[in-house]
């Protein structure tokens, strides 16, 4: 039996990710938190054979949680479950030696086969993660920015962005902000531009 625990501060993806891994005959959830502290606090009591971190959680992020673990020594695993494509995220996991590295909108699946794999002594990466850190090189933006910006790359309005991505049109000018203000440009079109310039968008 493969005992597991769960970090995740989307209570929702928490609890439906929770009951999918305890319908495995090899898996057990013995716990879940929806922040880093308490986490920490729970994997060193229970000390899971492996820990599914999210990255971005109040109080401290999957990787703090993550670099505690290596700190002190337990033997608990890490699945590093993320949406974020940053480099310097992924360097970090890297660091903290965790045994996988996988996106959230990955079939589950692939979640289940990489526990087996990590529990193994494999070190599992989803492939688009990796592809996007070696294409990366500086690019500030993040997965879901990058989606935005190939959308209006295309020609979307700003409803259409949304409609492809599933997006409300405030959290998609919410997006398209976020992008000039990191490339440092004023609209679409520079911004369009600098991406194809330095590569980011083919």
């Amino acid at each position: 039996m493969i005992t597991l625990y769960l970090a995740e501060d989307q209570s929702m993806l928490s609890s439906a990710l929770a009951q999918l891994l305890d319908l495995e005959d090899d898996l057990k959830v013995l716990g879940t938190s929806g922040d880093g502290q308490t986490a920490w606090l729970d994997i060193s009591h229970l000390k899971p054979d492996i820990a599914i971190l999210d990255i971005e959680m109040p109080k401290a992020t999957g990787l703090d949680v993550a670099d505690d673990i290596l700190a002190a020594g337990l033997k608990t695993k890490v699945i590093i479950l993320t949406t974020f494509a940053q480099k310097a995220y992924f360097e970090r996991a890297v660091k903290a030696k965790v045994g996988g590295y996988l996106l959230k909108d990955s079939p589950s699946d692939d979640l289940v086969k990489a526990i087996r794999q990590v529990m193994a002594g494999q070190t599992i990466y989803d492939p688009e993660l990796v592809r996007n850190m070696v294409n990366a090189s500086d690019n500030p933006l993040t997965q879901q920015e990058m989606a935005v910006l190939k959308a209006a790359a295309d020609g979307e309005t700003t409803k259409g962005i949304a409609d492809k991505l599933f997006l409300s049109n405030g959290t998609v000018r919410n997006y398209l902000s976020a992008i000039f203000s990191k490339l440092g440009v004023h609209n679409r079109l520079e911004a369009v531009n600098l991406a194809k310039n330095n590569k980011w968008l083919v």
